[in-house]
Formats: C-alpha cells, sequence, structure tokens
C-alpha cells in the first residue's frame, strides 16, 4: 500500500464530502449524517477497489447524495445535473433513481432491498463464470429486514464469494440508537454463524479500507465487513446523533465542515 495511493484516496474522498455537503446546503434538505459515515467506504469502493466490470449497490440510499458526488467524481454525473439535486425534473432525487445511469442498477432507499439485488447479480456472475464483483454497502438499520436475512442466507449457501457486504456500522437508524431499536451485536458473531468470513474495521479509516483488497481473491467463503463509524462524523455538534439523520445543516455549520474539508487537503 504507498503513501501516494492513500493521499490520492484522501483527496478523492474530500472532494465528494465538499460537493455532496454543498448539494445538501443548497437543497436545506436532510440525511447529511447519512452521507458522512459512508464517504470513505464510497470512495475507496469506486477508486480503490472497482474494476470496470465491477458493480456497486448502495443500499442504504438515504445516502444517494454520497453516491451522487463519487460518480460525479469519476466523471459519470455532470455539474450541471449535480446542480440539480432536490430540483423539479431533476435526475438525482433524495434517493438513488433507476433507469437513469447504468452505474446505478437499482432504485434504492426502501431498504433491505439492496442486498438481494447484490446477492442476484452475484449468483448471475458465478453461473456466467465472470471475475465481475459486487460491492453493497448497506445501513446497519435495515438488517431488521427480514429481506437482509434472506439474502445472506442465499449469499452462504451458494458461497458468492463475489459479493462483498459492507456493513455501515454507524449504530443508528431512523427511530434512534439500533440496539435500543432491535438489537445487532453480536453482529459478527451472528455473520459468521450464517457462514460469512466477517472483518471488523473503522470504515473512516482509508489504509484499512485498502487492505481489504488483499481478502478479495482469497478468501472461500463470502465476506461481510462490518465498518464501524460515526453518523455524521466530522459534523460538530451533531456527530453521533439522530439529529445528523434528518436536520439540514445551518450556514456555520456547514462553513466549518467545508473549512475542515479545506485544511485536510
Amino acid at each position: 500500500m504507498s503513501e501516494e495511493k492513500i493521499i490520492f484516496l484522501q483527496k478523492k474522498i474530500n472532494q465528494i464530502k465538499t460537493t455532496f455537503l454543498k448539494m445538501y446546503k443548497q437543497a436545506n434538505a436532510g440525511h447529511v449524517g447519512s452521507s458522512l459515515s459512508c464517504a470513505e467506504t464510497l470512495g475507496v469502493a469506486w477508486f480503490y477497489f472497482k474494476n470496470e466490470e465491477d458493480r456497486l449497490v448502495l443500499s442504504k440510499g438515504h445516502a444517494a447524495a454520497a453516491l451522487y458526488a463519487t460518480l460525479h467524481e469519476a466523471g459519470i454525473i455532470t455539474e450541471e445535473e449535480i446542480e440539480s439535486f432536490y430540483k423539479n425534473n431533476t435526475v438525482l432525487p433524495a434517493h438513488p433513481p433507476v433507469n437513469k445511469f447504468k452505474e446505478i442498477p437499482f432504485a434504492t432507499g426502501s431498504l433491505g432491498h439492496g442486498l438481494s439485488i447484490a446477492a442476484g447479480f452475484g449468483y448471475s456472475n458465478k453461473i456466467r463464470n465472470t471475475d465481475a464483483r459486487i460491492f453493497c454497502i448497506t445501513s446497519d438499520g435495515e438488517i431488521n429486514e427480514g429481506s437482509t436475512w434472506e439474502a445472506a442466507l442465499f449469499i452462504a449457501h451458494h458461497r458468492l464469494t463475489n459479493v462483498v457486504w459492507i456493513v455501515d456500522r454507524n449504530r443508528f437508524q431512523g427511530f434512534g440508537p439500533t440496539e435500543e431499536t432491535i438489537q445487532l451485536d453480536p453482529l459478527d458473531k451472528k455473520l459468521e454463524a450464517f457462514g460469512f468470513q466477517v472483518i471488523e474495521l473503522d470504515g473512516h479509516s482509508i489504509p484499512e479500507l485498502m487492505n481489504l483488497k488483499e481478502l478479495f481473491q482469497s478468501t472461500n467463503k463470502p465476506l461481510a465487513v462490518i465498518a464501524n463509524t460515526i453518523k455524521g462524523n466530522g459534523w460538530n455538534g451533531k456527530s453521533n446523533t439522530l439529529d445528523s439523520h434528518y436536520l439540514p445543516m445551518k450556514e456555520h455549520e456547514f462553513t466549518e465542515l467545508l473549512n475542515t474539508l479545506n485544511h485536510e487537503s
């Protein structure tokens, strides 16, 4: 792992964050915390893990702005389209759309569907004997959904090692802390019992995320990554709170976040 690659990815992720923060501020929209918790995962998955034939499914569709900003950074979504976020007739609504960009293979946001879609893609790739991988980023709250566990059973049964399931474990969902809503821990043991190789890491650490790449070819089990993150990471006063899920940024909060990113760059 080269220092140059880490710096490259950090700059990409900072630019992704800058883009989606501006989108949220202009739209006066919520779900800022959802995007701040998965920005590193999205950036590393797209600019380090993903090959041209691979797919990425963002199941936690509430973080659509982070996905749009990532695709913008990759040159897929235009500046004009970014400016249309949340506006009438936009192709960039609050949740990822279907049939607008081939890089967004399914409309998500109705939570609990993304892993099932990833399982279908993975099974298709397996029977067609291709090397393409599916990276699926889910929230932890949507693990409450039975469809997620059905997909996990399917992936494990068919030993779909071409599916990489990344759980954004920020420990908050729409009703409050995950462990107060429906307890998930010990999540690692539950996923291991289903037949996954489980890796737990700091979801905001670029080097730790990069280290996953070594496992992609060596594992003989489907891989589940528990990426421990912070809801609203870096948002002073809203970090690690349910408020970061719903509230738009105030002017001084927006300025402070941008200043922090500029300093890191």
